[in-house]
């Protein structure tokens, strides 16, 4: 009597233990994947990113999985926000949003920092929580790193129709700005650093979903693909997930400016089409 075949799915690789390779049900395919990782959820089952296991490690990696069709980054990072291969952006699940928050966690769910909308003042949260006109305000945002440290200040003064972001380090020494140069059509923004543009970040389509961050010359350095909370989450709190891939190392000014980016579009994006 022959026993019948494993079922398919993730198992250890025989050549390399730091791997787990794909049995198909009959026969080992040329797919592979980091020992650490979670199998990937089913198509149908949703990334569930709910308020009680938003930092969950099992669910950031499948949140990744899902958002970079399996690639993930066999690239080591240096474990702070500006040297992983790739960032997992969670915002913080809220019924109501009063302030933005984010969670900032490494492909393997380790935090790697945070951030926060500050001065937000009474009458400000009185206009965000009756109003539309929150958009047209000024908002300011810390970007930390795990220690809570203040690594990057972004702010986004009032505008009319078209956003700016003012990028400073924590001294608020300037960095650069980054300028949205469009209203109609997929929307972009420019990365400018003392007067030259060094790069931008494109919507790859109208509902600007995703995006592709590229240098002066045209080349994608980065990409950021939004990743779905779940159908509870999306209908009822306004949270809001990303997935930030970064292959190769990138140097300042342009790795702080891409960085700035990736945290803040949110902001500029949801907020404006309220």
């Amino acid at each position: 009597m022959t026993s019948s075949p494993p079922q398919p799915g993730w198992y250890p690789d025989a050549r390399d233990p730091r791997l787990h390779r794909w049995w198909d049900g009959q026969a080992w395919t040329a797919d592979t994947r980091p020992a650490y990782q979670a199998p990937p959820p089913s198509d149908s089952e949703p990334i569930e990113l709910d308020i009680e296991r938003a930092h969950d490690p099992a669910r950031i990696q499948n949140q990744v999985y899902r958002a970079t069709r399996g690639r993930g980054s066999t690239r080591s990072g240096g474990g702070t926000l500006f040297t992983e291969p790739v960032l997992v952006v969670n915002q913080r699940a809220k019924l109501i949003e009063m302030a933005n928050e984010f969670g900032v966690f490494d492909q393997n769910g380790n935090r790697l920092g945070g951030v926060v909308e500050v001065g937000q003042s009474t009458l400000k949260k009185a206009i965000r929580l009756l109003t539309n006109y929150d958009q047209f305000l000024t908002h300011k945002f810390e970007v930390r790193d795990a220690n809570h440290s203040t690594v990057l200040k972004v702010t986004r003064p009032a505008k009319v129709f078209k956003s700016r972001f003012l990028v400073t380090r924590a001294d608020e020494t300037p960095i650069g700005e980054i300028v949205q140069e469009n209203v109609f059509g997929k929307i972009r923004f420019g990365f400018i650093v003392d007067g030259r543009p060094v790069g931008g970040i494109f919507a790859e389509n109208w509902r600007a979903w995703n995006f592709s961050i590229r240098d002066h010359a045209g080349t994608e350095v980065a990409r950021v693909t939004k990743t779905w909370g779940g159908f509870l989450k999306a209908a009822f709190t306004t949270a809001d997930n990303y997935v930030v891939e970064i292959p190769n190392p990138l140097t300042d000014p342009l790795a702080s400016m891409v960085v700035a980016a990736a945290l803040t579009i949110d902001t500029a994006l949801k907020q404006d089409t309220d």
